[in-house]
């Protein structure tokens, strides 16, 4: 059964050229073997299609044939080719060493360059107070993590021997593979073993981190917390992760946890809290003093008030980008379980029946 190659792309038969180009851009980003999405057998699928829909003689030929008119089976095939290519010129300008000119930038210039190393990440744990997490707070974090060797200068030389050039990649810091594929011969480049990519070795190894040019060490690092930072929040801190040789730095990340407070109920930046007033206080109104994160404030309870009624304190709430939230006090009408033979004459005579 012959292959659909513009199902393959994902484009209709009446596709634009430009339609077809960008297509498979899009697939090659996903499945080029050289990304942790990388799928080879789709990959080479993909190419396949590419090549003769973005060519007008071929794809004519495609429409008219189908792909019986590449794979030899209907007599259009060459010996010697593949799929009615021939690839033995695919070494040279327009072959796969210059994949990168179809791709255009969404490898970084294609698979022959080199993508930059880069050192491990770091995970550390912090513990706020809930207060802390309204206002945002400064840490201390404690970690212990890969460096820079100081004596070896992070190069893995012994101080005042220097380096010399590596013979494993003549100094280049790459070194290059070529692999014979259904689909010709594909080079790939990676960086030196010997090296790390560096083109020198030291000519001597340091004697305190034997020539990987690193040490691992003890960091105190202070941490921002940001105001209204929730629970499980994490942060992250670029570079402050693991040294690699000849690398950038990883990052750390921070992840947050909060205490919770048995106060206060927190829904985005508003604080929800509850107050429970007396019978009295409810039908006759009172003053009463209420909790925040700032500290004790005086709430004005009108008369008449009902269980449930919700009180709302301007800017008693979580701090934000865009400002401070609100604290709602959500009242609760206490009812007296005993009352003296007097107390209830009295209230008795009152007579308060609900409306």
């Amino acid at each position: 059964m012959g292959k659909d190659y513009y199902n393959i792309l994902g484009v209709d038969k009446g596709a634009s050229a430009d339609e077809i180009k960008k297509a498979f851009r899009k697939i090659a980003h996903k499945y080029h073997p050289d990304k942790p999405t990388g799928d080879e057998e789709k990959f080479k699928e993909a190419n396949e299609a590419y090549q003769v829909l973005s060519d007008e003689g071929k794809r004519a030929k495609y429409d008219q044939f189908g792909s019986a008119a590449f794979d030899g089976s209907g007599g259009f095939g060459g010996a010697g080719g593949f799929g009615g290519f021939d690839f033995s010129g695919f070494q040279g300008a327009g072959g796969f060493q210059d994949l990168g000119d179809i791709f255009g930038d969404i490898f970084g210039g294609g698979r022959s360059r080199q993508q930059a190393r880069r050192g491990g990440d770091i995970q550390v744990d912090l513990d706020l107070t809930f207060k802390e997490s309204v206002f945002g707070v400064e840490k201390e974090v404690s970690l212990q993590r890969p460096a820079a060797c100081k004596r070896g200068s992070g190069n893995g030389a012994e101080p005042a021997e220097g380096m010399a050039t590596c013979g494993a990649c003549s100094g280049s810091g790459v070194r290059v593979s070529q692999q014979r594929t259904i689909l010709g011969v594909m080079q790939s480049k990676r960086a030196c073993e010997e090296c790390d990519g560096m083109g020198e070795v030291p000519k001597k190894a340091c004697t305190t981190c034997q020539g990987s040019g690193l040490e691992r060490v003890n960091v105190r690092l202070n941490v921002t917390i940001p105001a209204g930072v929730h629970d499980g929040a994490v942060l992250r801190l670029r570079g402050e992760g693991e040294a690699i040789k000849a690398g950038q730095s990883g990052d750390l990340f921070v992840r947050v946890h909060v205490a919770e407070d048995a106060r206060f109920e927190r829904q985005g930046a508003t604080l929800i809290s509850e107050a429970s007033i007396g019978f009295t206080q409810a039908a006759l109104g009172d003053t009463i003093v209420v909790e925040t994160v700032d500290g004790e404030v005086d709430l004005k309870i009108p008369s008449g008030t009902q269980s449930g009624t919700q009180f709302r304190l301007r800017g008693k709430g979580v701090q934000t980008r865009r400002g401070r939230g609100d604290q709602i006090v959500v009242v609760k009408v206490v009812t007296p379980k005993k009352v003296s033979k007097a107390q209830k004459k009295l209230l008795e005579e009152l007579d308060l029946r609900g409306e």
